[in-house]
């Protein structure tokens, strides 16, 4: 015989995956209404894509790949990764703009 507990519980996983879902449509339709906005900074068209991508990253992450209730190790590779990643990113847009360090003479 099956527990009406366990049915319960159940139905609240399915809701709380199906929020996420929905709220990964919206980010992504945000995204895409983003991109068709007349924003005449690129920089900023760009941010504000980027933002949504980390918060939709972040309800992957924490949801799908169960981060949100995983100890505390987990959360600190989890900063140290985006650290470095934010790290890299920044030295390859460095890397891009023209510096007078880069042509001192």
């Amino acid at each position: 015989m099956s527990d009406p507990h366990d049915a319960a519980e159940f139905q609240k996983h399915v809701k709380k995956y199906l929020f996420v879902f929905y709220a990964l449509i919206v980010g992504t339709v945000a995204t895409v209404a983003a991109s068709w906005a007349h924003i005449d900074s690129v920089a900023l068209t760009v941010t504000i894509a980027l933002f949504i991508a980390c918060v939709k990253g972040f309800l992957v992450a924490g949801y799908f790949m169960h981060l949100m209730s995983e100890k505390k190790m987990i959360y600190g590779i989890l900063i140290a990764t985006a650290f470095f990643f934010a790290g890299l990113m920044y030295l390859t847009v460095l890397s891009m703009q023209p510096s007078s360090l880069i042509h001192m003479k």
